[in-house]
C-alpha cells in the first residue's frame, strides 16, 4: 500500500482533498498547513483513513536560540500531538534551523531540548513522532546523515527527494527509517516531481522501504503526479525478484 500526502491538493479545502484521495488510497498524511491546518478532528473523522499528520513547519523553529520562539514552536507541535492522539496518527516534524553558522552549537542544544520536551508530550498523549531530513536549505539541521545522532532514540523520516538534493540518498537509505516521503527531482530543486520524472533510483528506494516494513507516503506536488507515481511504484514492486 502507498499512502498519499494531501500536499498534492493543498489548493483545495481539506474535505475536498480527502474526498478525492479516498478512491486511490486507504492511508493519508495530512499536510497540517494552509487550507489543511487542523483545528480539530471533525473532518478527519468523516473518513476511515489510516492517518499520519505532517505537523506545521513554516513559521516554527524548534532549534531557535530565542527561547520564546522555541517554546512557542514546541507548544504548536504539542497541539498537533493532541489532535493526532484523537485519530491514532503518528506525526512528522521538521528539525529546525540556526540563523548563523556561529550559532550552530547553541541551536543544536536547543533542538535537543525541544525534542526532549516533545518526547514527554508524546508519551503523555501516547503519540509517536518522527523527525524528517531537510533539503538543500542552508542552516537547517538533518540535511545529511552526520546529524542523525541529534535525534537518537526518535524515529527518522527519510524524505528521498531531500536526501537526493544533498547528494546523500544512498547513505540515508542504509539507515533505519520509520517513515518515508517519496517524490522525485533533478538534484537541483525541491520540485516534488512525479516518481520517474527525475533522477532518483526508486528501485533502491523501494528496497529500503521493504526492509523497513513501513507504508511509504507519496508526496508529489500534483494529484495527477500522485496517481502516475503510484503506478510506477507498483510496477517496481511487481518486478521484485521472487514476487
Amino acid at each position: 500500500m502507498f499512502g498519499v500526502s494531501t500536499y498534492c491538493l493543498n489548493h483545495e479545502p481539506l474535505p475536498v482533498a480527502l474526498e478525492r484521495l479516498a478512491p486511490i488510497t486507504d492511508c493519508v498524511e495530512v499536510m497540517d498547513e494552509g487550507l489543511h491546518f487542523l483545528e480539530n478532528t471533525e473532518t478527519l473523522e468523516s473518513y476511515s483513513f489510516l492517518y499520519y499528520i505532517h505537523a506545521p513547519a513554516r513559521g516554527l523553529n524548534i532549534a531557535s536560540i530565542l527561547e520564546p520562539i522555541r517554546r512557542a514552536s514546541v507548544e504548536v507541535l504539542t497541539q498537533t500531538f493532541s489532535i493526532a492522539a484523537e485519530v491514532g496518527a503518528d506525526v512528522v516534524v521538521h528539525p529546525g534551523y540556526y540563523a548563523w553558522h556561529q550559532e550552530r552549537e547553541r541551536a543544536a542544544g536547543k533542538f535537543q531540548q525541544s525534542l526532549n520536551e516533545l518526547k514527554v508530550a508524546a508519551d503523555d498523549l501516547s503519540v509517536t513522532f518522527f523527525v524528517e531530513n531537510m533539503g538543500n536549505w542552508e542552516y537547517f539541521f538533518l540535511r545529511t546523515p552526520e546529524d542523525l545522532p541529534l535525534i537518537d532514540g526518535i524515529g527518522f523520516v527519510l524524505d528521498v527527494g531531500h536526501a537526493h538534493l544533498n547528494g546523500c540518498l544512498d547513505e540515508f537509505l542504509a539507515h533505519p527509517a520509520a517513515h518515508f516521503h517519496l517524490h522525485d527531482n533533478d538534484g537541483t530543486d525541491d520540485s516534488h516531481d512525479t516518481v520517474g520524472a527525475g533522477m532518483i533510483d526508486f528501485v533502491a528506494v523501494m528496497d529500503a522501504v521493504r526492509r523497513n516494513n513501513v507504508i511509504p507516503i507519496v508526496e508529489v506536488g500534483t494529484f495527477e503526479g500522485v496517481t502516475a507515481s503510484i503506478a510506477t511504484l507498483e510496477a517496481i514492486d511487481a518486478a521484485r525478484p521472487g514476487e
